[in-house]
């Protein structure tokens, strides 16, 4: 069959099938003009080499031009704001008011000390709370901070990590308390403790009994809260640790393949858990090598799981990502300036194929984002989605040689730095070698090195600059946030049933030491309330923490 026969017998069964569940936007899709905007351009002619091992279809694998074969035609990506500072009462306004203003999904930023397994008035939270996200010390706080919310009606995101099971449970408590059952929510918590010890540093536990967490969590959420996504995978953070974009996709998926190994190896099928799994990219500012790097991943992904670990089911061979703007791009010199890297970046992002967005805000080189700048930050992804044509037709850029030549580039250099870990015995032992972290201290080092030697022009910063310019009003968090989170943690635990807690923390304990999954008994104490420090200082106590590998 030719490619012209192919793709209509791609749009006669499998874009029908989907159209037929959830028609598209539009009848049709045409240019200012009157030109039709084609569902999916295809090669005019018939000598296109390798075209559909190289690219094949929306929907279909190898999935490079989309996991979905209407894309953006049938919806847009989901809209959504990394949010969340102070209080839950502060919070849960921010998030009503974005929803409001058109955002299509919550994304929960917390603070330092949740993330890393502290209550509010432990002496290592002293002067984070409320920072840099929002404070979550039990069930209490979780429940103002979703007050409102109807939660079988919002996709929720939530950045966190080590302690990412007991955020669930607290989730999934506020849920039951709503009157929605565990398998009505949708979401997706990060939970992806690899990079941490490589590039960003929220860790808790040593690596092996992270893993077993995140496989609990993989297990039980394939049972009781099937709409769930177990993981993130991230190469978010990669990215900002100062990794290029070939080492930001390397890494990322041999962080994807120690996952599902460790999943398999705990008893479970490929098929059971994949189609769940879920990406979290970087958008920086090359424009076209960020549009190459979200195909090659996809690419990629559908063949690590189809011919390395055998799936059968299509949806587990997709790779299904939110992205993230650059935040290290983001310059504290002339902060509108960052409106317009923001604004190439989530074109990057639309034109690559992503499933959800978040777009930073100008002033977050300085700090929290003001109300204004998340309403500019939000309206660049509306005007993108409802102005710029680029979601009228699918993979826009498909077929560019220059676009097809970056996306095979980075696919091959990224699997080489695959083969590179694998001998080193798997991401994991790369990991305590210190192998990634090197190699992204370097990419780093050379990267700050061009900005330093004029090599690479930054507007506002070592090119283009203004003398004395007049700083932007800010967001800043006041000392009375620490203050007003202790009383409230004080009061709730005078109001608990301290018996009751502690029996569950020890149920906790002896499930930590046996082999049990723990998330029946995180969330049976995150119902009595305890407390997030409380419930991470049991699997301190049995598990250790994690103390940093040195690269020199």
């Amino acid at each position: 069959m030719s490619i012209s026969e192919k793709k209509q017998a791609w749009q006669d069964t499998v874009v029908a099938k989907n159209i037929a569940k959830a028609p598209e936007r539009k009848p049709e899709f045409r240019t200012t003009s009157g030109i039709e905007m084609e569902r999916c351009f295809t090669p005019t002619f018939e000598g296109y080499e390798g075209y559909e091992e190289k690219l094949g279809f929306p929907g279909q694998y190898p999935f490079t031009r989309g996991v979905q074969p209407t894309m953006y035609r049938g919806r847009f990506w989901t809209m959504r704001q990394y949010a969340g500072f102070g209080t839950a009462k502060e919070s849960n306004e921010r998030y009503k008011y974005l929803l409001q203003a058109g955002q299509t999904g919550l994304s929960v930023a917390f603070d330092l000390p949740t993330q890393m397994g502290y209550d509010s008035d432990a002496a290592m939270a002293a002067g984070e709370v409320g920072k840099v996200g929002v404070a979550i010390d039990s069930l209490a706080d979780m429940e103002v901070l979703f007050d409102g919310i109807p939660l079988d009606q919002v996709s929720t995101s939530m950045t966190i990590n080590s302690t990412a099971a007991i955020l669930l449970a607290m989730y999934i408590a506020v849920a039951e308390k709503q009157g929605v059952s565990a398998d009505k929510i949708s979401g997706t918590i990060q939970n992806d403790i690899l990079k941490e010890y490589m590039a960003r540093g929220t860790y808790i536990y040593p690596p092996r009994e992270s893993m077993r967490i995140i496989t609990d969590i993989f297990a039980y959420c394939k049972d009781c809260v099937p709409k769930w996504n177990t993981i993130s995978i991230s190469g978010y953070h990669i990215r900002e640790a100062g990794s290029s974009a070939v080492q930001e996709v390397a890494f990322t998926l041999a962080d994807g393949i120690a996952y599902v190994d460790a999943a398999i190896k705990a008893g479970l099928s490929v098929d059971e858990f994949a189609p769940r799994l879920a990406f979290f990219f970087n958008a920086h500012n090359n424009l076209l090598e960020e549009v190459a790097k979200f195909r090659a991943a996809r690419r990629m992904w559908a063949k690590i799981m189809k011919e390395r670990f055998g799936a059968k089911d299509p949806r587990s061979m997709m790779l299904r990502f939110h992205t993230q703007t650059a935040g290290c791009t983001l310059t504290a010199q002339q902060p509108d300036n960052n409106i317009m890297r923001v604004t190439i970046q989530a074109l990057a992002a639309v034109l690559g194929g992503t499933q959800s967005l978040h777009t930073n805000s100008r002033d977050e080189a300085l700090a929290l984002p003001t109300e204004d700048s998340v309403r500019i930050a939000l309206r660049t992804q509306q005007v993108i989605a409802y102005e710029s044509g680029a979601a009228d037709s699918i993979d826009p850029l498909a077929g560019s040689f220059l676009v097809e030549s970056l996306t095979d580039q980075i696919e091959q250099a990224a699997f080489d730095y695959i083969e590179k870990i694998d001998r080193l015995g798997g991401a994991v032992e790369a990991i305590s070698r210190g192998f990634q972290q090197k190699e992204i201290q370097d990419s780093a080092y050379a990267y700050q090195r061009a900005i330093e030697t004029d090599e690479m022009i930054i507007v506002g910063v070592n090119r283009f600059t203004i003398q004395n310019e007049p700083q932007p009003e800010l967001l800043k968090i006041k000392e009375e946030v620490e203050i007003a989170q202790k009383k409230a943690l004080t009061d709730m635990k005078a109001k608990r049933d301290s018996a009751k807690v502690q029996e569950a923390l020890k149920a906790l304990e002896a499930a930590a030491r046996g082999t049990d999954n723990l998330m029946p008994p995180i969330l049976q104490a995150v119902k009595t309330y305890a407390t997030l420090g409380e419930i991470a200082d049991v699997l301190r106590g049995v598990f250790g923490v994690h103390r940093e590998t040195v690269v020199l």
